[in-house]
């Protein structure tokens, strides 16, 4: 049931989205001149609320928003607004909602602080789960520990020692049914990606470190992706299938790479330099332990190099035992090659 408020927000998106600037599309760097990372969601939806309560959907006032770049991570104008709109209809603030672009990093960003906590985490889903939702490479490789069940409806679930997460496939975004026993629902949704809901203020203590794995591991739900799912919001219509052509477009870049690079090896393509990165290291700690077991894994780093790359490697390393950083010194009077050398041979004579 649409009440009448969600319906006058809904018809102002209608026109927001009729209006939208340009570059709330097709720009996804840095918009230096207005941007401020400390306030980097915060800002914009707190001026664009006041556009709502006046009714303004005039291009050069939606120009002037606060926006809210950092390669799309921290979260972009329509990711915002998609997420502004969500909060809406589920009566909650725009801080609890977060959209993901990857569907499993939503339920990892739980996981890692749960574990850091050593607290208990429950995954409850409804229906299938998605066949890219590896529990076994989940527990073994990431070092992440929960339980997995399967209920018909959420009403089932009871009171749980810990977190309870709730993942459901959806066709539509709209409200999402809430439990007072579920702490996390994450939503995904066919080809865009997920929408994370906080439940209950209780668990809004997550919400930076939930926001901080997409700064790092991920990105937010794509800009175009993100005007797909607002468009299905506002027409109150399911989300419509992919295009015919993506897939055969992304392997026409797969091509075009082998080509222009002259090499035969399959390119991997991911959403972000960073997300790349995550998945490589995740892939050697997972080859590691099935080819060198019981063997320590050490990332060499430099530590000055740039301050995500750090962050991540240090991240991962926090996460499991068998994994340290070795700082790798290139700055000052350091010479790379001679570092490398270095540190390869201290750590070759370690083991």
């Amino acid at each position: 049931m649409i009440l009448m408020h969600d319906n006058n927000m809904l018809n102002y998106l209608k026109e927001v989205l009729k209006n939208m600037p340009a570059d709330w599309l097709n720009l996804t760097t840095h918009r230096l001149d207005i941007y401020n990372e400390n306030l980097a969601k915060i800002e914009f939806l707190e001026q664009f609320e006041n556009l709502y309560k006046a009714n303004n959907t005039e291009t050069a006032a939606l120009e002037k928003l606060p926006t809210a770049y950092d390669y799309i991570r921290l979260g972009h104008p329509l990711s915002s607004v998609l997420e502004w709109g969500i909060a809406k209809l589920n009566n909650t603030a725009p801080n609890n909602i977060i959209s993901f672009s990857s569907k499993t990093v939503p339920v990892l960003s739980i996981l890692r602080k749960n574990l850091l906590e050593n607290k208990n985490t429950q995954i409850i889903y409804t229906g299938e789960l998605p066949t890219y939702f590896d529990d076994e490479i989940i527990r073994s490789v990431y070092g992440y520990n929960f339980e997995l069940k399967q209920v018909d409806n959420i009403e089932h679930i009871s009171k749980f020692n810990g977190s309870t997460i709730v993942i459901s496939q959806k066709d539509k975004i709209g409200a999402t049914e809430l439990s007072p026993n579920v702490n996390f629902f994450i939503n995904l949704y066919r080809n865009l990606g997920s929408i994370l809901l906080v439940n209950g203020k209780e668990n809004e203590s997550y919400i930076s470190e939930i926001q901080h794995v997409r700064r790092r591991e991920t990105i937010a739900m794509t800009p175009a992706n993100c005007l797909v799912a607002l468009k299905a919001l506002v027409a109150r219509k399911v989300i419509p299938p992919a295009k015919s052509d993506v897939e055969e477009a992304k392997k026409s870049v797969l091509k075009s790479i082998q080509k222009i690079t002259g090499s035969p090896t399959t390119p991997l393509v991911a959403s972000s330099g960073l997300s790349i990165q995550y998945a490589i290291m995740m892939g050697l700690i997972h080859d590691t332990q099935e080819n060198h077991q019981g063997k320590p894994i050490k990332f060499l780093v430099p530590p000055n190099c740039y301050g995500g790359t750090n962050d991540q490697a240090r991240r991962v390393a926090a996460c499991l035992d068998n994994v340290e950083i070795v700082d790798l010194p290139v700055d000052g009077n350091n010479d790379m090659v001679q570092s490398i050398d270095t540190v390869l041979t201290k750590v070759a004579a370690e083991d």
